[in-house]
């Protein structure tokens, strides 16, 4: 059941896919040693008396004799009103299931947050360094932030790709506060507000890195605009920036920072190019060499050596005029003014111009401030349909969080069903007998209740966490049923046992303890994780632990009800056949 987990890829994939091989590893070791070390074990550590007959302690009988007479007696007298009870609980939770919203990981809880300020293009880095001073005192007056750091502008090797213009804060948080994190982090963003000509969205550290991994942009949600003609990309995210800010926990959508500067454009006319003899591409290395420089010798101090660069004075790169008069060479020797093969005047352009997959993009970036991330997406997804109409030859492509989610369903999904088709041969071949493989999965949605029941009260989300969780309740339940429908048919061919009542009443109080036990020592391990809630750390491990424990609970007390419900309800002819066909159940 664990292998869909490791078809993952990416990020969750490197998340869960350790989870899944610890796993199965330690189950392969377990049978290993229940098929080695325990029997020999028990043949020096229990060795009974001759005159001792062996007996229950008085928890098992106390035990056994309280379940005989309350929910084994109810699910064999009326069987039906158990199933119906049963299928109530299953809708219930389908139901409770379709409500609770839905996230690509759980929550982190970091111990400090990622500030990402944004300022106009062009800003000098002088004055987003004014900016960024007073941003950090104001965010020292908090009294919950114990310390401000800050990194302006782009690395050289940096790992994000970002503007110059933008600043990244990382703020620590006193170890003891007495308001909640919600509403520091709220007074932290409306403090950013305050500053004038800035944009500012809020997310923690990991959370940030990972939304880069997934989108190449840091943030959960990027809405990527592809098109040919920039200032239509720009209108379009613009558009869907405004759509976005109008959704509650959208409220931070940003545009990505591409605006037009001023530019001193030198436009060559070919055709008068041509006939004075100058050909576009040596006047191109000419005019590149005299505005940017170009070394042309190498100066000798001591040990020390200068390079030699020449360029134009800085009032010639920046006067139309005077570079209009620029005498240039021709091929044939002559020179003649600039202005006579080029066009040469003030104009705007685009600071960056930012491709993907050789097509131009526009990217609007969103953290969203709500737990329900697909609500939010979805929710945005049918508001831009209805009010945006795209041109020709655009497109729009939802990434980040929201599509790593999709692809993870899709990939469990599918490696689910076919590992369930799997498993659907290996029970036939072991119960010969397909009535059998349809009631071991019976108690799976039955076991399922629970984990979704305490998922809600406890974390009202669903997460890649929780479906890891899911499946590991499926694989537990499933186990349990086949103890006790295997034990069933044993008792019918070993032990002179009919199919009556007695016989289902018996096979179930002798697995009782065995069920129990499993169940009591997997939730008692479970805990400590169950517990760390607030934990930093636990975000991972603690929703599978709390699907597991709740489908543990109904996996055990419902699955000991329904199974021998259904079985001694429906399954006399199917358990007399696998009994006649001596399959492998009934050894």
């Amino acid at each position: 059941m664990l292998l869909p987990l490791m078809a993952l890829s990416g990020v969750e994939g490197r998340l869960f896919t350790p989870i899944a091989v610890a796993t199965i590893v330690s189950m392969a070791a377990s049978f290993l040693v229940s098929l080695t070390v325990i029997p020999v074990l028990s043949s020096y550590l229990l060795k009974p008396k001759a005159d001792q007959k062996h007996a229950d302690g008085i928890i098992e009988r106390g035990l056994k004799k309280l379940f005989n007479a309350t929910w084994l007696r109810l699910s064999l007298s009326q069987p039906f009103l158990v199933l119906f009870a049963s299928g109530a609980l299953v809708v219930l939770a389908g139901i409770s299931f379709s409500k609770m919203g839905g996230n690509f990981l759980p929550a982190f809880r970091e111990p400090t947050v990622l500030v990402a300020m944004t300022t106009a293009p062009g800003t000098s880095p002088k004055q987003t360094r004014d900016l960024a001073d007073t941003a950090q005192d104001l965010l020292l007056k908090i009294p919950e932030v114990e310390t401000v750091g800050y990194r302006l502008g782009r690395a050289e090797r940096g790992d994000h790709v970002v503007p110059v213009s933008t600043v990244e804060f990382d703020l620590e948080f006193t170890r003891e506060t007495e308001r909640e994190r919600s509403e520091i982090i709220a007074e932290i963003r409306a403090t950013m507000q305050t500053i004038p000509g800035t944009f500012s969205a809020l997310s923690g550290p990991l959370a940030d890195r990972i939304g880069h991994m997934l989108s190449g942009v840091s943030a959960k949600v990027a809405i990527k605009v592809f098109g040919p003609d920039l200032d239509e990309l720009r209108r379009i995210g613009t558009d869907i920036a405004k759509i976005a800010r109008e959704i509650p926990g959208m409220e931070e959508a940003r545009v990505e920072q591409q605006a037009p500067i001023p530019q001193l454009r030198i436009e060559i006319d070919r055709k008068r190019a041509m006939a004075y003899g100058v050909t576009p591409g040596a006047l191109n290395a000419e005019l590149s060499a005299l505005m940017g420089g170009e070394a042309v010798s190498e100066i000798y101090e001591g040990q020390r050596v200068y390079d030699l660069v020449i360029r134009l004075p800085q009032e010639w790169r920046e006067s139309p005029q005077k570079l209009s008069q620029l005498y240039i060479d021709t091929q044939s020797g002559q020179r003649i003014p600039l202005n006579y093969v080029a066009d040469i005047r003030h104009a705007t352009g685009p600071n960056n111009i930012l491709r993907e997959n050789t097509v131009r993009r526009f990217v609007v970036s969103i953290n969203p401030t709500v737990d329900d991330l697909n609500a939010a997406v979805e929710t945005l997804q049918r508001e831009v349909a209805e009010r945006i109409q795209l041109p020709e030859g655009y497109t729009l492509s939802y990434e980040g969080e929201y599509e790593a989610q999709a692809k993870a369903k899709r990939t469990i999904l599918i490696t689910s069903a076919i590992v369930l088709l799997v498993i659907s041969f290996l029970l036939y071949s072991y119960f010969r007998n397909f009535a059998f493989v349809l009631l071991v999965f019976t108690i799976v949605p039955i076991s399922l209740v629970g984990s979704i029941f305490l998922t809600e009260i406890t974390l009202n989300n669903i997460s890649i966490a929780t479906l890891v969780g899911f499946i590991a309740v499926s694989g537990i339940s499933a186990r349990n049923n086949i103890m006790l429908i295997s034990h069933y048919l044993h008792l019918m061919r070993h032990e002179g046992e009919q199919f009556t009542r007695k016989m289902v009443e018996r096979g179930t109080q002798e697995r009782l303890i065995p069920i129990l036990m499993t169940a009591i020592s997997a939730g008692l391990a479970l805990v400590p994780l169950l517990l760390a809630t607030e934990e930093p750390g636990k975000e991972i491990l603690n929703p599978i632990a709390v699907v597991i424990v709740g489908g543990l609970v109904t996996s055990t007390l419902l699955g000991l009800g329904v199974t021998p419900a259904i079985f001694y309800t429906f399954c006399r002819k199917s358990a007399e056949t696998s009994v006649k066909r001596k399959s492998a159940a009934s050894e």
